[in-house]
């Protein structure tokens, strides 16, 4: 079966590793917060202006003043920091964080990613993304391996506008966890229950798959 989107938040949590400033986007990401291992100190930036962000709040620690870049009440751990936006975006642009982890319409096998718009729909605007995928040192895209239709979003091209180029170097889909190099993708796990068969079915770009895939861990 493929992933819920807390299960993918779950195996997200498992790349952050002590130490690290990660960025989470809108969406799949933000969920990742509350999947921290408690062995690690890990600092959660939001791009609106908060660098300790906690898990999401029970109801009676909501504060309505305390959101996410995606407008999502949050807690903010201890230690936390809280400036302005431009302060944040500074924090992004000068290269000091360590991962962003965001969502994708589409990503191929050159690690470019398209993101921020769908050509004749309505957007508010392109956001933060294309700042976070040229500053952060390390990227990775959650999203479902295919769309609504049953279109792979894993391309040889991307054929939507893009957020940023050569850029990405792990998705972690509903399906599967998988490595962009080599102008390839590389399989490295799968879903529980997931086959090697239905993945090479969603995938449109060039998939490379080892001998034998384990299985994802939580």
């Amino acid at each position: 079966m493929s992933l819920s989107r807390e299960q993918i938040a779950m195996r997200v949590a498992q790349e952050f590793s002590d130490g690290d400033y990660v960025n989470l986007g809108i969406g799949i990401p933000t969920l990742a917060a509350n999947y921290v291992n408690k062995d690690i100190e890990v600092m959660l930036q939001s791009e609106n202006g908060l660098l300790g962000m906690g898990p999401y709040p029970t109801a009676e620690q909501v504060d309505a003043d305390m959101i996410n870049a995606g407008k999502e009440t949050v807690t903010a751990s201890t230690g936390a920091s809280i400036f302005s936006s431009a302060e944040s975006f500074a924090m992004i642009r000068g290269g000091h964080v360590d991962l962003t982890v965001l969502g994708a319409f589409e990503v191929d096998i050159s690690g470019s990613i398209a993101s921020w718009m769908i050509p004749g729909k309505l957007i508010k605007g392109m956001g933060g993304a294309m700042d976070l995928v040229a500053g952060a040192r390390n990227i990775i895209v959650t999203m479902t391996h295919a769309d609504k239709h049953g279109n792979s979003k894993l391309l040889d091209s991307c054929t939507l506008p893009l957020t940023g180029v050569n850029c990405i170097n792990r998705i972690i889909t509903d399906l599967a966890v998988i490595e962009v190099k080599e102008k390839a993708f590389h399989l490295k796990e799968k879903a529980p229950g997931v086959t090697v068969e239905e993945i090479k079915s969603k995938t449109a770009g060039k998939l490379i798959v080892a001998e034998n895939i384990p299985d994802m861990v939580f």
